[in-house]
């Protein structure tokens, strides 16, 4: 709770942003996509929806490549929005609840190897901590 008596809420956004290549035949079709996902701490949803947009706008740049063809990093939007509630410890800052086919069953398939997570493969690699 904030000094005025305001609470504030935890929230997590993720965000979508997009890497496009524009050279002399235009723009590519298949772009790579970065989804970020931040922590916020807002009054109420609305705050933290407009933080989640402002940031994006902020994180948007571009720059030459090295064949010279301009790279333009933009926010393409919000894809989700969490209120990080009591069923969410402190530590926690996603959760996602989704439909699939037999999980259990799948798991092989659906869950990476512990060595492929990016931070075990940073750490092994000694860029970690």
């Amino acid at each position: 709770m904030e000094s005025n008596g305001t609470s504030i809420f935890r929230f997590a956004a993720k965000l979508l942003f997009q890497f496009r290549v524009e050279d002399a035949s235009g723009s590519n079709t298949m772009r790579t996509c970065e989804e970020r996902i931040l922590v916020l701490r807002a009054a109420d949803a609305w705050g933290a929806l407009a933080e989640a947009r402002r940031r994006g706008d902020a994180g948007q740049h571009s720059y030459a490549n090295n064949d010279g063809a301009m790279v333009h990093f933009e926010f393409v939007g919000v894809l989700d929005l969490l209120h990080l509630g009591v069923e969410c410890e402190e530590d926690e800052v996603w959760y996602d609840i989704v439909r699939r086919k037999l999980p259990m069953e799948r798991a092989g398939d659906i869950v990476p190897a512990e060595d492929q997570l990016n931070a075990i493969r940073e750490w092994r690699s000694g860029a970690g901590g």
